[in-house]
């Protein structure tokens, strides 16, 4: 605005130039700021339309306002902002309307039609595309001005109408009938045709958060797994989207009338992996029946989640979830619950009782901060720089592992300071290792494997996004419902690349070298064979990492006090307590050192029975007859149900010369013909009352 004002054409074109830049640049990193602009009024329509009037304002001010550019100027910008208008109608309208009514994986949907989708460059950050349009005429006038030619405006103008409007053009065939997707009633259809075909007994449930996908991922091996026929049901398409690669048919049905209506009467047990709002669409249906299964067994407060009451059954590792229920008094009864194991800690290898490497390598794996400001929640704000400074500095030397929750920051700003603090520490510790004389000889001993191994990598990665599917991201959700069908090989072969993929990573780099593992890969459990050791805080990460028998310290945040800390959570009784000084990590690094000085070692044995149960039978057997079992009780109830509905209808009808009334009453009681059978008042009588 002041470029135009004085006017000054060479301070208006870099203006301009910078603020299309900083748009560009903040859309593509999605900021917050794009929101709040939006919020405030100064959408991306309004500040494009801010630009281009300041730029007529830059051409009256340039002593062209009476010039014949000045108008077509005008008029271009108020109709160019005119087509916006439809422009977006259509391309709502084509999102909309190219959206499915739920979405699938490995389910045949080939009955309905579903064509192919508008290309990708039409309708990906359409909005941008067709705004951007203006460079033309911003170029064209700017010319304009600087020559007094006012061909150059003429055409930069004309191009940007012309380009608007062609534009439009392009994505009217895509709105035919023919390239939409059938309508949400044939889809449903479909979709109950398959259900009524493949009749699934088991389904896992699932509801949150985009960052909650890692919730529901990490039962789709058991899923796999289970007796009957599995169907696992989600809420939110951005938990579909971020569903990792599974062989069990998948059903995302966002709307609640939707999935209230579908065919769900051969479903005999669900499963609950999360406690959330949604859940009630599932549990009105008496057909089946409901078990909270949980995504970790840990002694936070989640764990014993009055809402559980909800539930027929809720399923824990071992005695410890049942005792934990116990004492927290939360009307959970104990007959409700059974112990099942945990049967996502399969992969999990046992400890040798040495350290894999010539140095052991550490883990640290804390939780994140929690929706409260609770000291106890996570070690991060306290004592994350301790545990790490004492770690990188630590003699004899140890390899540091640091894998912080995916949640980590998303709620404290100090929590996200300090992890970014100790992520840097991490990597300034791993640039210094590099450069240090005592790991030279190995880093050139191992530099053609490492090599060799990244280049493992590289291929391996390549083939995992081909198999899954990303490299196609011009596909829409409907193609990718349409074209996801089971495939058994390429599950297999997924499965087989994804354990190629994590014996490779561990190779690409040096076994003495301290590493940040923020990101979805390696899995949790991969570090946890990598690792000697662990430091981590009260979540279901302790009780997962003590299946594998190795040493750990938790960190006591809150300052409790060791006896006081080791009472209130019993996942802690074979650890190493930490405080916040983190003085206390000698004693674990002398334990991972020599065996002989591990005086927990017997401990954690204990607690690995009490918390995750017996070895035998495997977790993944008690998990499936429990299944089997549940599913029992859920048809002999619903076969009870059917029973009752019909005797009523069977019963004799009633003697119409019977006596009625009082004196009716005390001549039953005097004859000795009396019924023995008491009378019908009960709520639970076939021909007792009903409703109520």
């Amino acid at each position: 605005m002041l470029a135009a004002i004085i006017p000054n054409l060479w301070l208006f074109a870099a203006a301009a130039a910078v603020t299309y830049l900083a748009d560009t640049y903040l859309h593509k990193r999605g900021s917050y700021l794009v929101n709040r602009l939006a919020k405030v009024r100064a959408g991306l329509s309004i500040r494009f339309l801010i630009r281009q009037m300041l730029m007529a304002l830059m051409v009256a001010r340039s002593g062209l306002g009476e010039d014949r550019i000045f108008y077509v100027t005008v008029v271009v910008v108020l109709v160019f902002y005119g087509l916006q208008a439809p422009h977006g109608a259509i391309v709502t309208l084509l999102r909309l309307r190219r959206r499915l009514p739920v979405v699938t994986r490995n389910i045949d949907l080939t009955g309905i039609r579903i064509p192919d989708a508008p290309p990708r460059g039409l309708l990906h950050r359409s909005a941008e595309k067709m705004l951007h349009l203006d460079l033309f005429a911003m170029a064209g006038v700017i010319v304009t001005v600087q020559t007094r030619d006012n061909l150059y405006g003429y055409v930069g103008l004309g191009l940007t109408l012309a380009l608007a409007v062609v534009y439009i053009l392009a994505l009217l065939p895509y709105l035919r009938p023919a390239r939409l997707v059938p309508a949400a009633d044939k889809v449903l259809a479909a979709v109950d045709e398959w259900l009524a075909d493949y009749r699934p007994t088991v389904i896992l449930y699932f509801s949150g958060s985009k960052d909650s996908a890692y919730q529901v991922n990490m039962w789709l091996e058991t899923m796999d797994q289970i007796d009957g026929r599995p169907l696992i049901v989600l809420r939110e398409r951005a938990i579909a989207s971020q569903l990792a690669p599974t062989s069990v048919p998948v059903l995302c049905v966002p709307g609640g009338v939707h999935l209230m209506n579908l065919d769900l009467s051969s479903v005999r047990v669900a499963l609950y992996a999360a406690n959330v709002g949604k859940n009630i669409h599932m549990l009105r249906v008496p057909t089946m029946k409901h078990v909270f299964i949980g995504h970790g067994d840990s002694d936070k407060l989640a764990s014993v989640n009055p809402y559980s009451k909800a539930y027929d059954e809720v399923w824990t590792a071992g005695r410890a979830g049942r005792d934990r229920y116990a004492l927290a008094d939360v009307g959970v009864r104990d007959e409700d619950i059974v112990e099942v194991g945990r049967p996502q800690l399969a992969p999990i290898r046992p400890a040798t009782g040495a350290p894999k490497n010539a140095i052991p390598t550490i883990l640290y794996a804390p939780t994140w901060e929690g929706w409260d400001d609770n000291p106890g929640n996570t070690s991060l704000l306290l004592a994350g720089e301790n545990i790490v400074k004492r770690l990188l500095t630590a003699e004899p030397p140890v390899r540091l592992l640091y894998k912080p929750h995916p949640f980590t920051g998303t709620r404290s700003p100090k929590a996200k300071a300090v992890h970014a603090r100790i992520t840097a520490m991490v990597e300034k510790a791993a640039a210094e290792r590099a450069g240090d004389p005592r790991w030279a000889e190995e880093a050139a001993a191992s530099r053609a494997d490492m090599s060799a191994a990244r280049s493992e990598l590289n291929r391996i990665q390549a083939r995992l996004t081909e198999l899954s599917g990303v490299a196609d991201s011009g596909r829409d959700e409907a193609e990718e419902s349409r074209e996801s069908k089971a495939d058994p090989a390429r599950q297999a072969e997924l499965t087989r690349l994804r354990n190629e993929w994590n014996t490779a990573y561990w190779r690409s780099f040096g076994w003495w070298e301290h590493r940040v593992i923020d990101g979805a890969e390696p899995r949790l459990y991969d570090c946890f064979n990598e690792s000697d050791a662990m430091v981590s805080d009260i979540s279901s990460v302790v009780s997962d990492f003590i299946a594998s028998g190795k040493p750990y310290a938790v960190t006591d945040s809150a300052e409790l006090g060791a006896a006081e800390f080791k009472r209130q959570n019993t996942a802690v009784r074979a650890a190493v307590i930490l405080s916040n000084s983190a003085a206390e990590l000698d004693e674990l690094l002398a334990a991972v050192a020599d065996p002989a000085a591990d005086r927990l070692a017997g401990a954690r044995a204990e607690l690995k029975r009490y918390l995750l149960g017996p070895d035998e039978p495997t977790s993944m057997e008690r998990f499936n007859a429990a299944t089997r079992a549940l599913a029992a009780k859920a048809e002999a109830r619903n076969l009870g149900v059917e029973q009752r509905l019909v005797e009523p209808l069977e019963a004799p009808a009633p003697d119409d010369q019977a006596p009625v009334g009082p004196r009716a009453e005390e001549g039953l009681e005097s004859s000795e013909n009396a019924p023995t059978e008491p009378e019908n008042n009960d709520l639970d009588s076939p021909v007792g009352p009903v409703g109520g």
